[in-house]
């Protein structure tokens, strides 16, 4: 009996070691304060998203709650409010799936709010189905919705200077590829979903390296962002008997959201990381990508190619982007 206790005793320890040491990642250390700085995080309601609004919002920014569905929105930020102490958060419609909707949102905040400071582009997704202009969920919400956004806020940023663009993406960048010819493949099998994740977060990554290239000069710094392995409302979809073995395993290995939102924030607001603008960050550091995520020719493609905001709502619904560069 003695010697089960003693090795559930030395499991327990090992597991607190093994957590704190290795799973549980780094803590943002800075205290910069937000007061006067206005602040947009895309799906700010829920896990990541709400863990990065509540801490800006503890810091005294003016924040908007970007999302989509506003009854949960509307909670998060009475939620927000109550834990933080700040009255100055609001939630604001955005659905990144319609790129109409994004272009709405942009429209009403643009004539609303006169600053603009940091952009978080935490939203993201890996469901099947299709966004309403036709393409996969995860490529048009976790990278076209926001590329649009992104650009279609620049101006303002440009303004507000010093300012940041946050954009969270995921080590699943590493089975990412970006084949041109066929940038929205039509299938919705589990390999093929997680594919077209793996894509869109190299699409993150790739947009903010060539994003910082279009910034230099500027004062408006960018930087992608890797939160680690989080258990979020993410993985709400699954089904029940998927749900029985995962939740043990998410609950004992999985960071929490508030741990995994310590990158973003750290990149929202650590003083003295400008330099490092395009770069992509984990455990509120610096990491090096593999060469596929930082090959700048293809950077520049991607880039030109959304930049043709015609090209952007001229795809079929149920179509196929095949372009050819000339």
């Amino acid at each position: 009996m003695v010697s089960y206790v003693v090795a559930a005793a030395m499991l327990v320890a090992l597991y607190v070691l093994t957590y704190y040491n290795l799973l549980k990642g780094t803590r943002c250390r800075s205290d910069t304060c937000l007061r006067g700085r206005t602040v947009i995080v895309t799906g700010g309601n829920t896990g990541l998203g709400k863990e990065t609004a509540l801490d800006l919002a503890r810091r005294g920014a003016q924040l908007i709650l970007a999302c989509r569905s506003k009854q949960r929105a509307e909670a998060a930020v009475f939620d927000i409010r109550k834990k933080s102490g700040n009255n100055q958060v609001i939630f604001m419609q955005l659905d990144l799936a319609s790129l109409k909707s994004v272009r709405a949102f942009a429209e009403t905040f643009l004539k609303s709010e006169p600053q603009l400071h940091v952009l978080i582009n935490n939203a993201g997704t890996g469901t099947a189905g299709k966004t309403a202009d036709g393409f996969n969920m995860a490529w048009g919400v976790n990278h076209l919705g926001h590329f649009l956004l992104t650009h279609l806020l620049l101006d303002r940023l440009k303004q507000c200077a010093p300012s940041r663009i946050v954009a969270v993406s995921s080590t699943m960048y590493r089975f990412g590829k970006i084949d041109f010819s066929n940038l929205n493949p039509p299938g919705e099998s589990l390999i093929q979903l997680i594919q077209y994740y793996s894509d869109s977060k190299l699409c993150n990554v790739l947009f903010v390296r060539e994003l910082a290239n279009c910034l230099e000069g500027t004062n408006v710094t960018c930087y992608s962002v890797y939160p680690g392995v989080v258990n979020t409302e993410a993985f709400r979809h699954f089904k029940w008997w998927q749900k029985v073995f995962f939740a043990p395993v998410a609950t004992l290995f999985f960071r929490s959201p508030a741990d995994g939102a310590q990158t973003s924030i750290f990149c929202a607001v650590q003083e003295g990381i400008e330099k490092f603008s395009g770069r992509y960050f984990t455990d509120c550091k610096v990491q090096e990508v593999l060469p596929h995520a930082r090959d700048d020719a293809v950077a520049r493609k991607l880039w030109e190619l959304h930049s043709v905001t015609a090209w952007l709502e001229s795809v079929a619904a149920d179509g196929r982007c095949c372009l050819s560069q000339g």
